[in-house]
């Protein structure tokens, strides 16, 4: 039977490599729409976890998770034998940068050496991890046509991008739009016919050049314009003015104007990542990306900004930081969630300790972290253990906090996420700090 009647009939059997925030959504869904579904993971805890129907990606519940593990709709391993009888590979792995600031594609291409070993005829491979315009014409397919294959005959190779928004339930993986360019147009048409069994829309484009790009374009655009109202809120500040109050006022224009709001830095995987990913390439191509990069040296000084106002605050207040009790609210990247790769709050919070601050956090989705080596538990905020610091720091404004009885009972908060709007006028105008 062929590739594109197997996956018409839904008998192709789908492997998915990596099953973190990216790869376990989509090995789910393809499983609800009844293909077998083998998803890799080489770490073994979460192997463990899931064969007996626990997830541990908040956008996946396990009522959801257990009834396909039970039917062996979904089956998980940490072993990669399994590809040798996968008809769809899709690859979901890590695309981090090194400390030279390179894109670090050893996931991808430990991936894709584990999926040429043990190719077969009429395999689709797709990549979803975020890399750089190129990487599938440029790296990916050479390596796998050493064995003889010819792509768009032998095998098919696309590009789709993940487009996963954690914690966000009313777009998900099953009704963001799918972008899909192959490497020739029969990818392009077998990957669109994967993907478009299980996601409402598929848009495809031209080659895997394009689709990689845009998928930098999406994540650059708000890096550039969160850095644009970053650099508002410090040129606000000098001047008094509430970039809060600007941002709602421009916010009404019907055209022409989109909010963005400053924060105390970028974080996650995509944002603070990718566009390097993009200026780097350009830089292969004997081009400055300039603005790209301003906008990432902005965002990345925020934190320090940060630290600045809560120094300058306990000042004010007749006290220095060293020896200060400082409270961060929220250590996640983004409201929540659970996720705490690139988080702002970490930076500052390791910041602070260096500056001998006495530390503490609360995060009902993170109960513990590690920090050069020292431990912190996250406290349960009451308003006795607000009483007793002298500052609270609000870097994720996640819902579930208390934000009037932290601005009650906080002698100081600094607020980096306007969370606190909502509060008495006159009780914030006394006790909070904006960035």
């Amino acid at each position: 039977m062929s590739l594109q009647r197997k996956i018409e009939q839904r008998k192709a059997r789908v492997a998915i490599l990596g099953l973190g925030y990216v790869g376990l959504p989509l090995a789910v869904e393809f499983a609800k729409a009844g293909f077998r579904v083998t998803g890799i993971e080489v770490d073994r805890s979460k192997v463990a976890m899931l064969r007996k129907g626990k997830s541990y990606v908040q956008d996946v519940p396990g009522e959801e998770l257990q009834p396909l593990i039970r039917r062996r709709r979904l089956r998980v391993t940490g072993e990669c034998g399994t590809l040798e009888t996968a008809d769809a590979i899709i690859i979901c792995v890590p695309t981090p940068l090194r400390k030279t600031k390179d894109p670090d594609l050893s996931y991808i291409m430990s991936a894709v050496e584990e999926i040429s070993a043990r190719m077969g005829r009429d395999q689709l491979i797709v990549l979803e991890s975020t890399t750089y315009p190129g990487t599938c014409d440029e790296l990916i397919l050479p390596f796998l046509e050493r064995g003889g294959g010819r792509v768009g005959r032998d095998f098919f190779l696309a590009f789709s991008p993940e487009r996963v928004d954690p914690g966000n339930a009313l777009h998900t993986t099953k009704n963001i739009t799918k972008i899909i360019g192959g490497v020739t147009p029969r990818c392009t048409a077998l990957a669109c016919l994967l993907y478009g069994q299980m996601i409402e829309r598929v848009h495809p484009v031209s080659s895997t050049r394009v689709a990689e790009m845009a998928k930098l374009l999406e994540n650059t655009f708000r890096s550039v314009n969160i850095a644009m109202v970053n650099e508002m809120a410090l040129i606000c500040k000098r001047m008094g003015i509430d970039v809060w109050e600007v941002i709602e006022a421009a916010a009404t224009k019907p055209f022409g104007f989109m909010p963005f709001y400053p924060g105390p830095g970028l974080g996650g995987h995509c944002l603070p990542i990718d566009p390097i990913y993009l200026s780097w390439k350009a830089r292969v191509h004997d081009f400055e990306a300039r603005l790209i990069e301003v906008a990432a040296e902005i965002n990345a000084r925020m934190p320090e900004h940060v630290c600045g106002v809560i120094s300058e605050s306990l000042n004010r207040r007749g006290l220095c930081l060293k020896g200060a009790k400082i409270m961060i609210l929220g250590a996640a990247y983004k409201r929540n969630v659970g996720d705490t790769r690139e988080s702002p709050a970490l930076e500052i919070m390791r910041a602070l300790v260096r500056s001998g601050a006495r530390l503490s956090y609360s995060d009902p989705y993170v109960r513990a972290l590690e920090l050069d080596g020292r431990r912190f538990a996250s406290a349960l905020i009451s308003p006795r253990l607000l009483h007793r610091q002298d500052c609270a720091v609000i870097i994720t404004d996640h819902s579930c906090f208390d934000y009037d009885l932290i601005v009650r009972h906080a002698p100081l908060v600094v607020d980096t996420r306007n969370a606190t709007r909502a509060v008495a006028k006159g009780l914030r105008k006394r006790k909070v700090v904006s960035i």
